[in-house]
């Protein structure tokens, strides 16, 4: 991965050094309108780069990423006669940066990308690793390229600004590496509260760093997911298809975090019926979910959709196949498992089950 991680709590003097070091010929800043109001009056307060760069505003909420508010970007960019030595700066979730990410890889074939995440899912996920994308025709970034970014700027200090909902979103993600990584990881991620106000900075970034770092890993392995990096999709076949029933089907919102939470518990699930993943390490997580993410109310009538997407999932190796990344442990996954339906099925009875539903 060809990107600098840097940590730090002092955004605004990193983004001056940078800057200072490279020669753009202009600079612009993507946020999303709740950027625009909570997170941008800070840091123009404090970077005289932040307050010259021509500012882009995306409306907020995932179901704004699609083509046409990329085309938006393209045009704002066209207007302001951007070249290919320009800046673009990505500040804000994971909104901002898959779709500001996508729009400056390919204006003029590629301009220089710098990720600062505002928020805690963004920090952990979306802004690390190139991925970048758009929603299409009911599927959640069904369009997209790698391309990564020069500098992600990783820090806690915006959080002050999200709710415990954006907190828990983010914190799903850093459940999911703890897994990957094995269960001491596990067992430390569980004993913290992300929830707590008010969020200690310089404890959290700690956590965060070893998060990402463990994704870094992964994805310097396997850059464009042809094999490994697809272990980082632990939860997400389940979660992204309940993400397409929530918008598509309920005409409502689910938050990816907690999409991938439930998924997490399924696909655990998945993990205990046909890796052997242990009994009481699947319980002592969904317990987890149920009290701290609530589950998300699904029924035998909701299957036929939800598997519907899931063949639709961008890991599936064959048409009609769904596969899934399994664990038989704590830091052991296995990629391309195909599971059948009804295997899918028995799952979801059981996640009902342990959810309570």
């Amino acid at each position: 991965m060809n990107t600098k991680l840097i940590f730090t709590n002092n955004v605004a003097d990193t983004l001056e050094k940078y800057v200072a070091e490279n020669n753009f010929s202009d600079i612009f800043v993507h946020v999303d309108v709740n950027t625009a109001k909570f997170v941008m009056p800070i840091l123009e307060s404090q970077s005289e780069t932040i307050r010259k760069a021509h500012k882009i505003t995306s409306p907020a909420g995932d179901d704004n990423k699609n083509i046409e508010q990329l085309t938006g970007l393209w045009k704002q960019l066209s207007d302001a006669q951007a070249t290919r030595s320009a800046l673009f700066i990505n500040l804000g979730g994971g909104m901002v940066s898959d779709l500001g990410g996508l729009a400056a890889a390919t204006f003029k074939r590629g301009l220089t990308v710098v990720n600062v995440p505002t928020t805690l899912l963004s920090a952990v996920d979306a802004s690390v690793g190139g991925k970048t994308g758009i929603n299409f025709n009911g599927f959640k970034n069904h369009v997209g390229l790698f391309y990564c970014p020069d500098v992600v700027i990783i820090s806690t200090v915006f959080f002050q600004t999200l709710t415990n909902y954006d907190m828990l979103s983010g914190y799903a993600e850093m459940i999911k590496h703890a897994m990957l990584k094995g269960k001491q990881c596990f067992d430390k991620v569980m004993a913290y509260d992300v929830t707590l106000p008010p969020v200690n900075p310089d404890a959290l970034i700690g956590l965060i760093k070893e998060s990402v770092l463990i994704k870094k890993d992964v994805v310097d392995a396997d850059p464009h997911e042809s094999g490994l990096r697809k272990v980082l999709n632990y939860g997400h076949t389940i979660g992204h298809a309940l993400e397409s029933l929530a918008v598509n089907d309920r005409k409502s919102t689910l938050a990816h975090g907690f999409a991938v939470a439930q998924g997490l518990v399924v696909e655990t699930v998945l993990s205990n019926m046909l890796k052997g993943f242990d009994s009481a390490e699947l319980h002592k997580l969904a317990t987890y979910v149920k009290n701290s993410y609530g589950p998300y109310d699904i029924t035998c009538d909701d299957y036929p959709k939800l598997l519907e997407y899931m063949r639709q999932d961008k890991k599936n190796i064959d048409s009609g196949n769904i596969d899934f990344v399994l664990l038989s442990d704590f830091g052991k996954p296995e990629i391309n498992v195909t599971v059948s339906e009804k295997d899918i099925c028995v799952a979801l009875d059981i996640y009902r089950d342990l959810m309570g539903i």
